[in-house]
């Protein structure tokens, strides 16, 4: 392909160990393979700075950042300026100055922005300089409805957050030259909501390392313990995750534990709130905190939970515990996104009786267990191969030269 690609994360794209990150690492392993890419990027914390000195095997450059704004002064900020909440969080002179620096002094010939809070790093692009906005989710969405369900300063907060977001992201979508979104379903309502077609907003579906989780790869084993035991997994410090655990741990586990006494609900991943850390207090329920592998816990769940009552997009979540063979049983929410069937690949439910009932249903058939992780495998290896969910990009960010390949 002729030409750089500067590419902008919201949040370091190295190494992919939460669910961002595994579609911004994809993300930035295929664009490196078209042409060099140049990061501008922001760290969460020292952790995440460590990691730049080894992103930079895939970069021709890099600006990592410690993003320093408090939530404080980006919502006063964003407040005074009329702007997004999300946006104001991310913000920086230094990120500006060298996203100018780059376009004026590199051939850059395509732009990608990842996350709507990356959009306003990216100005004027000059005539032949492709825009690809891949907002991964519908986040106004959420907010919209996370003020649908609050009461209070936060309702109105949330409500606020979706009006001014959703305006936002129509006049990036307005810009770019092609939008994209984790699923059809989301790409669907955005269109609805824009007034753009088809030709302009796009699905670019997460995918899965299938060589990676596997049940057959290799990987330290997590003790089972007595009992079943049903897994969780994801990033603990976030709202629909906390909520989904929240919910599980108090209303569908006691009516497992009914049945199986000791059975347990393990809550694995970083960063747990003091909300979910008060959940490994309740019978039956163990919160891990960060684990140095997530497949172990997988691979010794009998089955695996994504009770989200909030989700946008598709759950890598959903997508790991597939491809390791799991049963897995899912909220309509968490399972939306994904091409699976209910009852073909995942077990689909919509309320917490209904997860206990279609749980201890697994419990009872583990036949039946292991044929729907047999049957959630091949969905995966038929469906999610990162090779295939990224196929289209090229054709995306340099549709010249990818039209003289493909007719070559």
């Amino acid at each position: 392909m002729s030409g750089d690609i500067l590419f902008l994360c919201h949040r370091i794209p190295f190494p992919p160990d939460r669910g961002d990150k595994i579609r911004s690492f994809h993300l930035l392993k295929r664009l490196a393979e078209l042409a060099p890419v140049h990061v501008g990027c922001f760290a969460d914390d020292d952790r995440d700075m460590g990691f730049a000195a080894e992103m930079a095997a895939l970069t021709a450059s890099q600006c990592v950042l410690r993003r320093d704004r408090s939530k404080l002064v980006a919502g006063l900020t964003g407040l005074a300026k009329r702007q997004s909440l999300l946006v104001a969080l991310f913000d920086h002179p230094a990120l500006h100055r060298w996203v100018a620096q780059t376009l004026a002094q590199k051939p850059i010939r395509a732009v990608v922005a990842y996350s709507a809070q990356m959009a306003h790093f990216v100005p004027t692009l000059p005539a032949g300089v492709r825009f690809l906005m891949d907002f991964v989710d519908f986040d106004s969405a959420k907010y919209a409805a996370y003020g649908a369900e609050a009461a209070g300063p936060m309702a109105w907060i949330n409500r606020r957050e979706g009006r001014v977001l959703l305006d936002f992201e129509r006049q990036v979508a307005a810009r770019a030259d092609i939008s994209a979104f984790v699923s059809e379903a989301e790409a669907a309502l955005f269109r609805h909501a824009s007034g753009l077609g088809p030709d302009r907003v796009v699905a670019i579906e997460n995918g899965v390392a299938l060589d990676t989780f596997d049940p057959a790869a290799a990987f330290d084993p997590v003790d089972h313990g007595t009992g079943p035991l049903l897994v969780f997994t994801g990033q603990m410090d976030y709202r629909p995750n906390v909520e989904a655990v929240d919910s599980f741990a108090r209303q569908t586990l006691p009516a497992i534990r009914s049945l199986h006494p000791n059975a347990r609900f393990a809550i694995v991943g970083r960063n747990p709130t003091p909300q979910v850390q008060a959940l490994g207090q309740l019978p039956g329920a163990v919160v891990t905190g960060a684990v140095p592998d997530v497949r172990g816990w997988l691979a010794a769940a009998d089955v695996v939970v994504a009770p989200l009552r909030i989700a946008r997009g598709v759950q890598n979540k959903v997508l790991e515990a597939m491809a390791m063979a799991r049963p897995v049983v899912a909220s309509p929410q968490a399972a939306e996104g994904i091409d699976a069937r209910d009852e073909a690949h995942l077990l689909v439910a919509a309320s917490p009786a209904e997860e206990a009932a279609k749980i201890v249903a697994l419990l009872a058939d583990p036949a039946r267990a292991a044929a729907l992780g047999r049957a959630a495998r091949a969905r995966m290896e038929q469906r999610y191969r990162w090779s295939a969910t990224l196929a289209g990009l090229p054709a995306m960010l340099f549709p010249e030269a990818a039209a003289k390949a493909a007719a070559a």
